[in-house]
């Protein structure tokens, strides 16, 4: 069967059998009139925008069509998104002159990082790419290097991103679905913020932006600022029509009233610049009124914020028809709409008859700059055009962490490295009022953090229990949208921390990638400052799911992390919870990382002092001489242990091995800094040869118990000199719901594995263990067996399993799993 055929440009939504009434509900202003002063300037802004946009797709030369042009004129690779660009320039531009207006603070989100001509454009006429990158300069040089460079490998990319590209921006938009999220985040404790933030009618198909429309039910207008979200329908997505383009007015009102706002369309073609400046107007009238009312401590509960729905033509200005093909109000306009203007006359004369339409030569001077009528609509103060908001590239605010050291644990107790952590971050929230929140996807009770709510509480505004009472806590069953918070956040200068089961943080695994590779631009940037880094608390590890079950079981995030680039990327995995105090107070007050914290939520053994812990995160790693035979000297084997339930493992493997073989020599060590294993100068954390073979020894056998999955760890140590000699344990994708001792059994982290692997390695160079190498093996195969089968039959782990070894005297400390949830 053929594709369908669309037989007109720019086809209406069929009606649907929603009654009539609810138009109702659809939000109706006055049409007032702008004066011809106002009309000329956003016109003409408009006009040169698109000019601008349109020719940085095609043009290599002649920027200004100052002769006809010919095959050269024309690029050699068109690159580039039109469809969108006349949709972004109208609201641009009515953005600044909003500004201009009422000398207010706004920033722009656009979900629509394909657009980035647009954006681009509209910089340029404001002045704010020539502010931060002198050949972009406001004039004829200026112009043409905007134009050729477009989307080449001297100039700009083709998404709006944090490069020299988009000033301004704080999304780059190239995976669909979080600009919504981004701008919410982005306004939370600014009370004087607006962001107006454009969902492309392709974006909201997506999962993230569905759910992000909630997001306004957890801003609380006495605090916080306001988003504008516009939902740009121009019905077209790369070859198919949208579902929002394919729903009536009725059908898009009443969704959105559902959702809680209320709903104003705006499409009215032949006066868009008065349609669109009274409802931008209507929506701050409204913004205000909330925030009157909840800032005078009488709030309306449960307000409706207003929202608007743009329907323009998709490649509005683009040629009619090329080939006798449709092409505005089409799919054919979404990226290139003369794509063999390079080799076909017929379509070069189309492209220079379209490029024409904008009359160029009247909006410009002589030496390339704006004319006056343009510059009238742009705000005069620098610092409030949209492209030169401050709090877009210089907002950081530096974080107050107490002294960890004020709630370290004794040493020798048993202690949740998530309650310990929890009483720090208490006092964090409260020495920081307006610049740390946590984003938690419901799960901060379960995760034992909940000594946060001492002295705060949930920020859901729609809920009578918590609706305006200032929480820091924003609980949201959606990862998606707790990411695009914290990121929304943190690069308006904030500091968020996201705590996270475990197996469903990967959940935002390519959301975290779009942020570091916008983080990483930023930093290379010349105008973008620090800010704080991105904060992952991974907890409810896949050791302590038994009770969940197989798909509860899953530390895949790690991977995602460590393939992040060297100057990014941080991996912890501390082992008790004073090295958990640590390292989280290290992470909030650091910048510019991802960092990912790993640890568990149950009672454990505090193996380390304070002092002792702040030591052994500096180093990375150490030797735990406690636990090694002779403090670690002259070992036949080291035993290492990466993450808490793991690392336990090896100290009781250890302790059954000086029982078991005490000629066996060996030595334990505790990596807490994942990323000191990768090989020398591959990251800034990396240990020297010297210093990794002073730690692990340069030729005795190692084995690694690891949190995470095997790959993970031969990629780290790959270039290592005599790799031969290591073996490595993890999780091995064995789970279901069953005893935490059996989890370590199936997937062979267990202590009886650990002992195996130290009895193998050490017999290759102590003569008495290799005499004993079967029946000690044997011993602990038949251990595994015996376990295994007691698990199956009584459905619990054996007696002791979880108490604590004491290598002074030989006996155990007495202490219980912990309880399941």
């Amino acid at each position: 069967m053929p594709g369908e055929v669309i037989d007109r440009p720019n086809p209406q939504a069929l009606p649907s059998h929603i009654p009539d009434d609810v138009l109702k509900l659809a939000v109706q202003l006055d049409k007032s009139k702008l004066d011809e002063t106002e009309y000329d300037g956003l016109k003409q802004f408009r006009r040169a925008a698109n000019y601008i946009a349109a020719a940085m797709i095609f043009l290599g030369n002649n920027v200004l069509l100052e002769k006809d042009l010919t095959f050269d004129d024309i690029k050699p690779r068109l690159l580039g998104h039109w469809g969108t660009c006349p949709g972004l320039i109208l609201v641009y531009s009515h953005l600044n002159f909003l500004v201009s207006k009422y000398y207010i603070d706004i920033i722009f989100v656009v979900g629509p990082g394909h657009g980035a001509p647009a954006i681009l454009a509209s910089l340029w006429l404001e002045g704010s790419m020539g502010r931060f990158y002198p050949q972009y300069s406001r004039d004829r040089k200026g112009l043409h290097n905007l134009i050729t460079g477009f989307s080449t490998p001297h100039g700009l990319p083709s998404h709006i991103n944090a490069e020299a590209s988009t000033p301004g921006s704080i999304h780059e938009g190239g995976e669909l679905g979080y600009a919504l999220s981004v701008a919410f985040g982005a306004v939370m404790d600014k009370p004087d913020l607006i962001v107006a933030c454009v969902v492309g009618d392709g974006e909201a198909e997506t999962g993230p932006t569905a759910t992000a429309w909630h997001a306004a039910k957890y801003i609380d207008p006495a605090e916080s600022g306001a988003v504008i979200p516009i939902l740009h329908v121009n019905g077209f997505k790369i070859s198919e029509r949208t579902v929002s383009g394919c729903m009536d007015d009725k059908e898009l009102v009443t969704l959105y009233t559902g959702y809680g706002y209320q709903c104003r369309i705006v499409d009215d073609l032949e006066d868009i610049d008065a349609d669109m400046h009274r409802s931008l107007e209507w929506a701050l009238d409204e913004i205000r009124t909330i925030q009157k009312a909840a800032r005078s401590g009488k709030p309306i509960m449960k307000p409706r914020w207003p929202m608007i729905v743009m329907r323009t033509p998709k490649g509005w200005g683009a040629p009619k028809k090329v080939h006798g093909e449709f092409m505005e109000g089409s799919f054919r306009a979404h990226q290139v709409p003369l794509m063999a203007a390079k080799t076909d006359e017929a379509e070069l004369k189309e492209l220079q008859k379209w490029l024409e339409t904008y009359q160029a030569k009247e909006l410009f001077t002589k030496d390339g700059d704006i004319n006056d009528t343009i510059a009238s609509i742009i705000p005069l103060d620098d610092k409030r055009k949209l492209g030169q908001q401050p709090i877009t590239y210089d907002a950081h605010e530096e974080l107050k962490v107490p002294d960890w050291h004020h709630y370290e644990v004794k040493k020798g107790s048993l202690a949740s490295c998530m309650e310990t952590i929890g009483e720090l971050l208490d006092q964090v929230l409260v020495d920081n009022p307006h610049s740390m929140r946590i984003f938690s996807p419901d799960e901060l009770v379960s995760n034992k953090l909940d000594a946060v709510f001492r002295h705060t509480g949930r920020n859901f505004q729609w809920d009578e229990f918590s609706n305006a009472r200032g929480g820091r806590v924003i609980e949201m069953l959606s990862e998606h949208n707790m990411q695009g918070f914290l990121q929304g956040y943190t690069l308006t200068g904030r500091t968020g921390l996201f705590p996270s089961y475990e197996s469903f943080l990967g959940i935002v695994h390519t959301m975290m990638i779009q942020y570091s590779k916008f983080n990483k631009m930023a930093r290379e940037s010349t105008f973008r400052k620090d800010i704080s880094s991105i904060n992952y608390l991974e907890t409810s590890t896949w050791t302590r799911q038994e009770h969940n079950g197989f798909s509860h079981q899953n530390p895949s995030f790690i991977g995602g992390v460590l393939n992040l680039k060297s100057s990014a990327a941080r991996v912890y995995l501390p082992p008790d919870a004073n090295t958990f105090l640590s390292t989280i107070a290290h992470c909030l007050r650091s910048k510019n990382y991802v960092n990912l914290m790993v640890g568990s939520k149950q009672p454990a053994p505090v193996f380390l002092s304070g002092e002792e812990a702040e030591s052994h995160c500096r180093a990375g790693a150490s030797v735990w001489k406690f636990a090694s035979v002779d403090d670690g000297l002259d070992p036949d084997v080291v035993l290492v242990g990466i993450g808490a339930e793991i690392t336990f493992e090896v100290i009781v493997a250890a302790a059954m091995l000086r029982k078991m073989a005490p000629s066996l020599r060996v030595r334990v060590v505790n990596v807490t800094d994942l990323l000191i294993l990768e090989v020398e100068g591959s990251h800034p954390h990396a240990l020297s040869h010297a210093d990794f073979a002073a730690l692990f020894t340069a030729d005795r056998p190692i084995h690694f118990n690891y949190h995470g999955y095997a790959k993970e760890l031969q990629g780290l140590l790959w270039g290592r000199p005599n790799l031969d000699r290591i073996s490595i344990e993890s999780y091995d994708e064995e789970g279901s719901t069953t005893t935490p001792f059996d989890m370590a059994l199936r997937n062979r982290v267990s202590r009886y594995h650990v002992a195996e692997a130290a009895i193998k390695g050490g017999a290759l160079r102590n003569e008495k263990v290799r005499l004993e190498q079967h029946k000690l093996l044997s011993t602990i195969r038949h251990e595994i067996a015996k376990t295994q089968e007691y698990i199956m039959k009584t459905s619990k782990d054996p007696d002791g399993t979880f108490d604590v070894p004491d290598f002074e005297s030989g006996e155990t400390v007495k202490r219980e799993a912990g309880y399941a949830d």
